[in-house]
């Protein structure tokens, strides 16, 4: 029963983090750039970050349906945003001018790492899937 009321939790968490990945982070770098955007002015930047994001969402969502069958998905995004959320940290502080990030994309993205790594299934449960 514990398993599966993990793997709920799991699924409702892959939706909810595909669904801002896909629709909320350009809306945030409109509404909030101080916090989501990282180039002032003209750049290519966030139309590139936008498509890796939305992309990524589309992805977790497929994986929703059968988040055992999709771990490594699922454990790249962990760490993918944990190690991005780690260099904006460390840019955040050296350039004065993007402290809004503390407070705005750099926690985002630990919450979903430390959030999708807290709710994926490891040992015994994630085994019996895979193995």
């Amino acid at each position: 029963m514990a398993d599966e009321s993990g793997l709920r939790n799991l699924r409702v968490a892959l939706i909810l983090v595909g669904v801002i990945f896909v629709f909320g982070i350009y809306p945030l770098m409109i509404i909030w750039p101080s916090g989501w955007t990282w180039h002032t002015g003209h750049s290519d930047y966030p139309l590139m970050i936008v498509g890796v994001y939305a992309t990524l969402g589309v992805f977790l969502l497929m994986a929703s349906r059968d988040p055992l069958a999709n771990l490594s998905l699922i454990w790249f995004t962990v760490w993918s945003s944990i190690v991005h959320a780690g260099i904006m940290l460390v840019q955040s502080f050296e350039m004065p001018e993007h402290h809004g990030h503390l407070l705005g994309d750099v926690p985002a993205l630990i919450f979903v790492g430390v959030l999708l790594g807290v709710l994926t299934p490891r040992g015994t449960l994630a085994e019996r899937r895979v193995g």
